[in-house]
């Protein structure tokens, strides 16, 4: 992939990032509501862009930032998923690095 073609995926994911934060910002649930998974399906959405530009940034990949990408996804996905024991996984996400 090109860097006019990573940048031009960057740019896309910041225009439906801006959409997908608006959403979530507007919802009116609060935790405990029953629209509050709806919510946090736009949040999860948002964690993964995130990710996305993270993964698709020119140069080298930057650790710290997979790693929180990957932390907010996997707690926020462990409502979804709780027999899969998600939130327990991101104990080790930082293993070894300037985050102990």
């Amino acid at each position: 992939m090109n860097t006019s073609q990573r940048q031009a995926i960057i740019d896309t994911s910041w225009d439906l990032h801006s959409q997908v934060e608006s959403a979530y910002l507007e919802h009116p649930a609060g935790k405990g509501d029953d629209a509050w998974h709806d919510k946090q399906r736009l949040l999860l959405a948002d964690m993964a862009l995130h990710l996305l530009q993270t993964a698709v940034k020119p140069g080298d990949l930057a650790l710290d930032k997979l790693q929180n990408n990957l932390h907010a996804i996997l707690t926020i996905s462990d409502q979804f998923l709780p027999q899969a024991g998600l939130k327990q996984a991101t104990d080790r996400i930082y293993t070894g690095s300037s985050h102990d």
